[in-house]
């Protein structure tokens, strides 16, 4: 197991009824924001334990089908790639949410137990009431952009490997106790990433497995654990971390749950990077490395710089896509690139 000794910043006292999410975006760092939901009813019917727990989340189910993920006590609860790499460490099982709330109680009091996930399940779809009572005061400016997502996520002593999401987080520990370990996303290129396709949970993963890590096979790591920072989060207590920040989520009882919320500070009608990183590695990374240096300072005008620069001498009706990225824009955009990709 590694040792990090750097902590997340822990803020005391703050006010549920006013998050300063502005400051916490601006800093650009994770930050725990304790006990912000101990006030939660279902926060206080853990307190209880495991089975008022379940019992007040059970009331909320409307019956949908949800899908859980079992894996063999081997896999040590790290949900990863099988030993081939071909495809996940573990089943998925498709079946009601009682029954699964069940089936992760149970395994996780045996010795020896399954380790048993349910992750991203959709509070809206699932639990629709689940909000009306439990949740946090989103009423900030940039929560009407775009949509928030709220997920769920419920397990025994399991283990997200380290990945990165493209939204910010903020991560809301329900009941149990989990050990979040983040890296800054300069750290990618000592993470070790895997492939981008297949991953174990939908988003790519580091290879280095943080309980026995190969320092050989990926020497770059130490560098990574240099950089890292540890995360402890207690019933009630609340993490926020910035979009694509890689993170380990370890759940360290024998029951756990955690409510997340998604959400990017940009316009709906804005696209995902990652479509165009994909495109990048079709159309500019087997370039030479001239062109390549060339793109990039293309890309920095363009793209990375201020928004206003490669626009700003042009009169405002000739802008075009180097004005402001309206709704009308983006589907000019959109189009012109389909038109370019099915030429």
């Amino acid at each position: 197991m590694v040792d990090i000794t750097k902590k997340t910043r822990v803020l005391e006292g703050v006010d549920p009824a006013a998050i300063p999410f502005d400051d916490l975006l601006a800093e650009g760092q994770p930050v725990v924001l304790k006990g912000l939901a101990a006030n939660w009813p279902i926060v206080e019917e853990g307190r209880l334990g495991t089975d008022a727990f379940t019992a007040r989340l059970k009331s909320f189910d409307v019956g949908r089908q949800v899908t859980g993920y079992v894996g063999a006590p081997d896999m040590k609860g790290r949900y990863f790639y099988n030993d081939e790499m071909t495809g996940p460490n573990y089943e998925a099982v498709v079946t009601g949410l009682g029954a699964f709330l069940d089936r992760i109680v149970t395994e996780g009091a045996k010795e020896g137990g399954s380790h048993c996930y349910m992750g991203s399940t959709d509070v809206g779809l699932f639990l629709p009431d689940f909000s009306r009572h439990n949740g946090l005061r989103l009423d900030h400016e940039m929560f009407r952009k775009s949509t928030v997502l709220a997920s769920i996520w419920i397990g025994n002593q399991t283990t997200a490997a380290t990945h990165y999401d493209m939204s910010n987080n903020v991560a809301c520990n329900l009941i149990g106790h989990r050990r979040f370990t983040l890296f800054p996303p300069s750290q990618i290129h000592n993470l070790y990433p895997g492939p981008l396709e297949p991953t174990p949970g939908g988003q790519v993963v580091s290879m280095v497995d943080f309980d026995d890590p190969d320092f050989d096979r990926y020497p770059k790591f130490r560098e990574a654990l240099r950089n890292a920072q540890v995360a402890e989060l207690g019933p009630g207590d609340v993490l926020f971390f910035p979009a694509l920040w890689w993170h380990q989520v370890e759940a360290l009882d024998g029951f756990n749950a955690m409510m997340n919320y998604w959400w990017n500070d940009v316009p709906g009608h804005l696209d995902n990077p990652m479509d165009t990183l994909l495109h990048g590695l079709l159309s500019l990374r087997d370039r030479p490395a001239q062109e390549k240096a060339a793109w990039r300072h293309l890309f920095d005008y363009y793209v990375f710089g201020p928004s206003d620069t490669a626009g700003a001498h042009l009169p405002d009706h000739a802008r075009g896509a180097l004005g402001p990225v309206d709704d009308m824009t983006a589907r000019r955009l959109r189009a012109q690139i389909l038109r370019r990709l099915n030429r």
